[in-house]
């Protein structure tokens, strides 16, 4: 029998719950979740914001502990002091990945190196993975998973490319 590797969820994720998307245009979380709908991705999307019942047209949860089926992976686009408390519902509700796009940790001063290791503690008691904070997020054309808000789209084929800077990532793309 094959063993199930950890990141299997994170780079595959059957589940996505898109944490901050919005249907206010241009804003991260409407181009996220424009991007992660526009791609094709064939498994199971939820949107989450309290202040919505439907996000470009589909059914929104105020919060992943609403969610009855289970996240494989959260990708978190909300005000970085709201992002302990959402990973440790991400936790709560059996989340073991979140990608958290959200910048205003650790580049961005003392308190936001200190919110940052709230956020870290509170997943490592969970036994969250993260990816992030402040980060492009993760492209997978081969699953049509465009969980970025990048402007552009990857093609399908036989490179892999990862970075520490989403703007190279954007500038190879």
């Amino acid at each position: 029998m094959l063993e199930h590797h950890y990141l299997t969820t994170l780079f595959e994720p059957k589940s996505v719950a898109v944490i901050g998307a919005s249907d206010r245009e241009n804003s991260v979380g409407n181009v996220l979740f424009k991007n992660v709908l526009e791609s094709g991705y064939k498994g199971r999307l939820y949107p989450i914001n309290p202040a919505h019942d439907k996000i470009l047209g589909v059914p929104a949860y105020k919060s992943i502990e609403e969610i009855s089926a289970r996240v494989e992976m959260a990708v978190i686009v909300t005000r970085p002091q709201t992002v302990p408390g959402v990973i440790e519902q991400c936790g709560r509700s059996g989340v073991k990945n979140a990608i958290v796009i959200t910048s205003g940790f650790a580049e961005a001063g003392h308190s936001g190196a200190a919110l940052e290791r709230k956020m870290m503690e509170i997943a490592r008691s969970y036994g969250v993975r993260l990816l992030g904070p402040n980060c492009l997020g993760i492209i997978r054309p081969s699953l049509g998973l465009n969980a970025t808000f990048a402007r552009v789209h990857a093609n399908v084929g036989h490179l892999a490319l990862v970075s520490q800077s989403g703007a190279i990532c954007s500038a190879v793309l």
